[in-house]
This record gives structure tokens, sequence and C-alpha cells, in this order.
């Protein structure tokens, strides 16, 4: 892609652009516009490449990036469609709204693909999954999956897995993070140092993430493992927590209103 341009400035946006730096792959032009004209020029702040632009220089680039939320995507997207060029491929962070929806607003545009990016991606780990539209030309899918490669996993999926991947794999750090972070200040708290303290939790979560998954052991033997567990008599309400919180919310983005 010669040119991207983001629609939408916001914390993807941002995990985006700074993934791409941080490995050395930062394309050569990214215009970004945002409503926000602040937000647009505290992004511009990261890297020379990236400045920020009217809507219209936005969606004329190669590949636009929309990163909108649904209910301000179907306002932007007959916005979009005056400034598309036919050549390009426009990528939305959105969930919810399909390639059909997309298509239609954007008046038969269909040059299309729509992603899940999760946070991680800005260190280069994240896990991105990405479905496209049939009219997407497999040379274009190629050269989205190479631009997204050094963000981290790109799995090609089925455009209807793609609301269960956004409540997974992109709201999932956020379900882990305020626990891992009190681990860290109990860790000091205890007697670590902060350096201790970080590396100690660090590495517990990678090697408990790979005892479960890598292990080969059932899941009920691995948990097993270790007999003291502080934490079980709680174990029922966090769970429930889960699936009070989640399933609703998935509910929601499926629904066709």
């Amino acid at each position: 892609m010669r040119t991207i341009g983001f629609v939408g400035g916001g914390r993807i946006a941002r995990i985006m652009i700074e993934g791409w730096k941080k490995a050395g792959a930062l394309p050569r032009t990214v215009v970004v516009f945002d409503v926000n004209s602040e937000q647009a020029a505290r992004l511009a702040s990261i890297a020379p490449e990236v400045t920020p632009g009217t809507l219209a220089e936005a969606a004329s680039a190669d590949l636009v990036i929309v990163g909108l939320h649904p209910p301000v995507l179907a306002e932007a997207l007959p916005t979009i469609k005056g400034h598309l060029k036919p050549e390009a491929v426009l990528l939305s962070l959105a969930p919810k709204m399909k390639f059909a929806g997309l298509s239609n607003l954007l008046g038969g545009f269909s040059r299309l693909a729509r992603q899940n990016p999760n946070a991680p991606s800005i260190v280069g780990k994240g896990y991105n999954p990405i479905a496209f539209s049939v009219g997407l030309p497999e040379n274009e899918r190629s050269t989205l999956l190479t631009l997204m490669e050094p963000l981290g996993d790109c799995p090609v999926v089925d455009e209807g897995a793609l609301e269960a991947y956004a409540l997974i794999s992109a709201m999932g750090p956020t379900y882990l993070w305020f626990q891992l972070k009190e681990l860290e200040r109990l860790a000091v708290e205890f007697g670590l140092t902060d350096a201790a303290g970080r590396r100690a939790v660090e590495a517990m979560v990678n090697g408990a993430s790979a005892t479960l998954f890598e292990s080969g052991l059932a899941p009920d033997d691995v948990m097993d493992l270790v007999p003291v567990k502080p934490l079980a008599a709680d174990e029922a309400a966090i769970v429930g927590a889960y699936r009070d919180r989640l399933k609703p919310l998935f509910q929601k983005l499926t629904s066709p209103t």
C-alpha cells in the first residue's frame, strides 16, 4: 500500500501506528483524520511519516482504515464514499456492521476487509483476525496480510466470527490487565523489587498460558498442578461475571439492529 489513511485517530490507530514504528515497518505515508484535530496531531507526533489531514485526504488513500464505532461509522461512510478511489481498499475495524452494510453505505464499493486488532499489536504480539469480502482481489488480500505481519498474528477468518473475536481477543486484555497489575503491586508490598515483581508476574503469565495450552494435559489436570488456590472460593463469582457481562454484549453485537 503506497498510502494509508486513517479515518478516526483513536486508540486502535495509535496501536497500529506505534506497532509499525516499533517494528521498523511504518508505511511511508500515513494520513490521519479525526474530528478532534488534537487527536490527529498526537498521532502525527509519533513519526514523521504520519501527518494530520482532512477527511478527503485520508479517504483518498490507497488503503483507508476506518476506526469508528458502529453508530458513527454509519454516518461517516456516505461521506467517505465520495473520496474513495476505485482501486482503493477499505478496512473497517468496527464490529457489528458487516460487508453488506458497509458496501451499501459506500454505494456498492466492494473492495473491503474487516479486522479486530488487539492492543498487544503495539509491541508486535497482537492477535488480529481479519475477514475479506468476496470483492477484494487475492493480490490485495496478500498485501494486507503482509502489512499486518509486523503487528502479530493475523489469521484469516469467516466474517461471522469477528464479533466473537472482538469480545475474546480484542477486549480480552482488559479482563486481565488490572489483575496482573495488582499482583505486581502485591509483589513489591511483599518485599520484591519493582523489577523482580514485574519479571515474576510476566514469567508466571507466560508459563501459565503455555501450561494450559501446550502441556497436553486436560484443563482439570492443569488446574490441579498447584494444591493451594487462594481464590478458589471466588472462582464461581468470577466465571459468573464473565458470563453476565459478555453474553449480553455478544448478543448486542450480533443482533440485526
